[in-house]
């Protein structure tokens, strides 16, 4: 039986996960801010991944990931001060 492409679309899911993960790291604010969009992506190719697979709790935490990752891009935007950690 021929592989279906969305069933493969989880090994490049991760690989985005860790490259974005490794670029929120990072100490340079640029790529703090590539980071939080290519999370975005991987978010998005682990919904269509796991609607595919009926995996709904996946979805759902990719979902509040994804508010968690624009809260985050929003924040990474704003010049640091000393209150600004809520």
């Amino acid at each position: 039986m021929p592989v279906n492409w969305i069933d493969s679309l989880q090994w490049p899911a991760m690989v985005v996960t860790v490259i974005a993960a490794w670029l929120i790291a990072s100490q340079s604010k640029r790529r703090r801010q590539t980071g939080f969009w290519i999370f975005l992506l991987s978010n998005a190719l682990w919904v269509v991944w796991g609607l595919h697979s009926s995996a709904y709790a996946l979805v759902v935490l990719q979902i509040a990931l994804a508010i968690l990752n624009m809260r985050g891009a929003r924040k990474n935007e704003q010049p640091s001060s000393p209150s600004a950690d809520a």
